[in-house]
This record gives structure tokens, sequence and C-alpha cells, in this order.
């Protein structure tokens, strides 16, 4: 014969609680937002294109849009000091010899 499962009331439900909570409130945000009717873009212009140009803030752009110049330019220092890093947590200390499965 089986039981039925216990509910344990205690402190360990709050954090459960407040995940319901903010469920609820980021569906009530969602369910209630307006959105702008949605624009095509323009038969002749090429997106793809559009987007290049758009990246390096050049002016002969079909479809208006912001600059992301400054975006690329920081992703790309965070990506170089990614490598860097990698490169030094990876190099070996002098005096250290290799751990090959050989000896």
């Amino acid at each position: 014969m089986t039981t039925r499962p216990q509910l344990l009331v205690g402190r360990h439900l709050l954090g459960g609680v407040a995940a319901v909570g903010l469920f609820v409130m980021l569906l009530l945000a969602i369910a209630t937002s307006e959105f702008g009717n949605p624009v095509g873009f323009p038969a002749d212009a090429s997106i793809t294109a559009n987007i290049g140009y758009a990246l390096f803030a050049l002016p002969i752009q079909t479809i208006p849009a912001e600059s992301f110049l400054v975006a690329l330019i920081v992703i790309a220092v965070a990506l170089d000091v990614a490598i860097d890093g990698a490169v030094y947590l990876a190099r070996r200390e002098p005096g250290e010899e290799e751990s090959g499965g050989e000896r």
C-alpha cells in the first residue's frame, strides 16, 4: 500500500513562492503589453548588406538603423581578453615537465 506524499511547509518553500510570483508578474507584463504594428522592409533592400553597413556605421544603407560600431569593438576587446587569459593560463611554468601518458 502506498502513502500520499506529504507537503512539507517551512522556510524552504519561500524560494518556490517567490519564483511563482515572479512568473505571474512576467506573465501579466507580457499579456498587457501593446506592441506596435510591424513594419516591413522595402522590396529592393538587401537586409544582409544593410546589417553590415549598420555594423560599421556606413552611411550607404537603405534601411535606417543605429550604428553598432561601439558594440563590435567592445565584443572584440572582450574576446581578445578571453583568448589572452586562456593562453596565459595554459602556458607552462619554467621547470615544469610535460605530463604526457608516456614515461
